[in-house]
């Protein structure tokens, strides 16, 4: 037997990391975080260890953290997250600002490639009278998306399953947002750290990363109702490219914004209805 202070001291420094220990910890525990502060002289059981072993090490094999815990924090609400979902980020939160920014209570909003549902449940949460809608080509991330609507007790987004608007023919809507895959097919990041276990579809799109970047500004144009807007996440070195694809496809007002480390992250535009 050995206390969590030792316990958890001698995980971060296999993974050279405290908070990913204490997350795992809890995770076995079933424990809040505040827990750890109140119980560090608290002493494991040899289950327990064991059990906290086994994560350190998957952790250690480079399983990401939230795949071994099944969860992960986004805006305000803690999603289900499985390998057959992108791991959301913090700087994916900007996208939900920027959105929220542009929509009123009665806006219809489009989220594609919504994987856990991140992006449209947190714009849902907190825009409780919007009509949303969810897309993904993956019937298993659909689920967790579904799962997480109801866990959070959210009923304004509804869920359709195929590439992008494929299944929103002839619907229009004042918002269209999406986190697509944008990293480039030859990258070598792709292949590196908590990369490896996450979904290639949700991370490459071709040579330069904007293969499915240019699919969703065509698309979008047959959409949007007149004025609405378009926003997608990119990579840091995008924003001029991605300018560009929209300028080129007739948006107006385009423009990029940066996230909080100073790097073009959102880029959107409006469709001027022509």
């Amino acid at each position: 037997m050995i206390e969590v202070r030792h316990a958890l001291h001698d995980a971060a420094q296999q993974l050279k990391d405290r908070l990913e220990a204490e997350l795992l910890l809890l995770h076995v525990l079933g424990k809040p975080r505040s827990w750890v502060i109140a119980h560090a002289d608290d002493v494991l059981d040899e289950a327990q260890l064991a059990a906290f072993g086994a994560l350190v090490q998957r952790r250690r094999d480079g399983e990401p953290v939230a795949y071994i815990t099944g969860h992960r924090g986004f805006w305000t609400l803690n999603l289900e997250v499985t390998p057959a979902t992108l791991i959301p980020r913090p700087e994916t939160e900007l996208l939900v600002e920027l959105a929220l920014a542009r929509i009123v209570a009665t806006a219809r909003v489009a989220d594609l490639g919504t994987g856990s549902g991140a992006i449209a449940l947190a714009v849902a949460r907190e825009c409780p009278t919007a009509n949303i809608v969810a897309t993904d080509a993956s019937a298993d991330a659909l689920a967790v998306a579904e799962r997480n609507a109801a866990r959070h007790g959210i009923r304004n987004v509804r869920f359709a399953q195929g590439d992008w608007l494929a299944p929103l023919a002839g619907e229009r809507f004042d918002l269209i947002v999406s986190n697509p895959p944008y990293i480039e097919a030859d990258d070598p990041h792709l292949g590196q750290g908590d990369l490896r276990f996450e979904p290639a579809s949700a991370l490459a799109s071709g040579a330069d990363g904007l293969d499915d970047i240019r699919r969703i500004v065509a698309q979008a144009r047959d959409h949007l109702a007149p004025g609405g807007s378009l926003l997608m996440e990119h990579g840091w070195n995008q924003g001029p490219a991605v300018r560009a694809v929209l300028e080129a496809a007739g948006y107006s007002e385009v423009f990029t914004e940066q996230d909080l480390e100073q790097r073009d992250r959102v880029s959107g535009g409006i469709w001027p209805g022509v």
